[in-house]
């Protein structure tokens, strides 16, 4: 892959699209953002598949917060493949902090396909958000740890793992 201005131009001016139709709670306008068989990668919601699912993932946004905000930044981006750093904000609905403003950074990864979004990937510190959120640490705790399972089970760790020389095919506290 080979970052270009075009390709960043045009991620940009997605993202653009994309925050901008999260913050407006229009579902529809940002699933037609993906392809039609597209994939987003929630870190808090999981995987969602197809335009319905995606927009259906939007509106599970919306049960536990509200006034949504993403800047995308430092936007790199190929014909199809892009990332940009991020920072999200938003107005919490949960009980342990309503109306409390939550904010983090992370970074997004898109495999791009015809002008669309193929597939969202992202990382971000799931920790800083539970914190502002005000969840006490044994939930915390309990949240990461399944998050940690659902990781370390993947297809890419066990592939890093694999080809580790010291610990070849061994999940972390694995025999």
């Amino acid at each position: 892959m080979t970052a270009d201005a075009a390709g960043a131009a045009h991620l940009s001016a997605l993202l653009g699209r994309f925050a901008r139709a999260v913050a407006a709670h229009d579902a529809d306008g940002f699933a037609s953002l993906f392809t039609p068989d597209g994939r987003y990668h929630d870190g808090f919601f999981g995987v969602h598949e197809g335009r319905e699912t995606i927009a259906a993932m939007l509106e599970r946004f919306y049960v536990g917060g509200e006034a949504f905000f993403w800047q995308f930044r430092d936007v790199l981006a190929s014909s199809d493949l892009g990332y940009a750093r991020y920072v999200f904000s938003y107005r919490s609905r949960e009980p342990e902090s309503a109306g409390q403003v939550v904010v983090f950074e992370g970074i997004a990864q898109l495999r791009l396909r015809d002008g669309l979004i193929a597939e969202y990937d992202e990382a971000f510190d799931r920790g800083i958000a539970f914190t502002q959120l005000g969840y006490e640490l044994p939930r915390i705790g309990k949240l990461l740890g399944r998050y940690t399972r659902e990781f370390t089970a993947s297809s890419a760790a066990r592939a890093h793992l694999a080809a580790r020389p010291d610990r070849a095919g061994r999940p972390p506290g694995g025999a």
